[in-house]
């Protein structure tokens, strides 16, 4: 199966070498050309643009930030859009690549840098159920479990409020974290305990250790974060469904991109709060 890949940034570039290792024909494209090389190495082939991409390989996969210009070539073609965008822009997409004869699923993904390096992503897929089965190897190498979920729109909807969840979750956590500290109690002490109950999650434990000692390398950027709880603020804003919760979270991420951690990963919320104690 040959696959275009269209985006090489933390999980881009994690999900097409998966795909190269577990044998796919991986043609590859992303905007600073360079990142490629690694690829190269391991077997991908490179175009200078997404429409290359897109006209040379039957399904293409974007990991972009932003919506591929070049989605006018698409005849003929599956594009599954593995970003996380509103429901609104992802009907856009859609209605793009359909108007040329082509299919579209959205497909985003829950999970990081680490669960995309494993294989171990949950696919949030909808749109064209016929392309969904064809991607089905892909995605089986690209994640643990893929749910279709309907009409294009809805796996958008739900990747906001997985990601809604997660935020609202890491800042209440951060809240602990800096309230053991400065209670005279040991936070690895929070941590352990926190482990051995109800509410142990990997993400407590997988970010906790880092968290205690100030460091936040990027495996999911607090940017991305706080516009995903601006997405889903906005969505819940469309349903009449009171977020306070949410809210707070959100305000808490954009506090901390106000200090420069846009880019850090995304536990560095924790210090907006240690700020705000200040």
């Amino acid at each position: 199966m040959e696959v275009g890949f269209l985006g090489l940034g933390i999980m881009g570039k994690a999900m097409s070498m998966n795909l190269l290792k577990n044998g796919f024909k991986v043609t590859v494209w992303n905007r600073t050309l360079s990142k490629c090389d690694e690829l190269v190495e391991h077997g991908a082939s490179v175009c200078e643009s997404p429409a290359e991409v897109i006209k040379k390989c039957k399904y293409t996969i974007a990991m972009l930030s932003d919506p591929c210009a070049a989605l006018s070539i698409c005849e003929g073609k599956g594009y599954i859009d593995m970003s996380t965008v509103d429901a609104e822009t992802s009907l856009k997409i859609n209605e793009a690549i359909t108007g040329k004869g082509g299919r579209f699923v959205e497909g985003p993904v829950s999970g990081s840098k680490k669960p995309a390096e494993d294989g171990q992503l949950i696919i949030l897929a909808a749109g064209d159920k016929a392309l969904f089965e064809e991607s089905i190897p892909a995605f089986d190498v690209l994640g643990k479990r893929s749910f279709y979920l309907g009409q294009v729109g809805n796996g958008a909807k739900m990747k906001l409020i997985v990601n809604m969840i997660m935020g609202s979750m890491m800042n209440a956590f951060s809240e602990g974290l800096v309230l053991a500290d400065k209670s005279g109690l040991s936070s690895d002490t929070l941590l352990d305990i926190l482990d051995l109950g109800a509410m142990t999650n990997p993400m407590f434990k997988g970010k906790g250790p880092s968290m205690n000692k100030s460091s936040y390398p990027p495996a999911f950027p607090l940017k991305h974060q706080q516009k995903d709880m601006r997405l889903a603020l906005a969505l819940g804003d469309e349903n009449a469904v009171s977020m306070p919760v949410a809210a707070a979270a959100n305000e808490a991420f954009k506090k901390a991109r106000s200090l420069g951690l846009g880019d850090l990963d995304f536990s560095a919320v924790i210090e907006a709060v240690k700020f705000s104690r200040e």
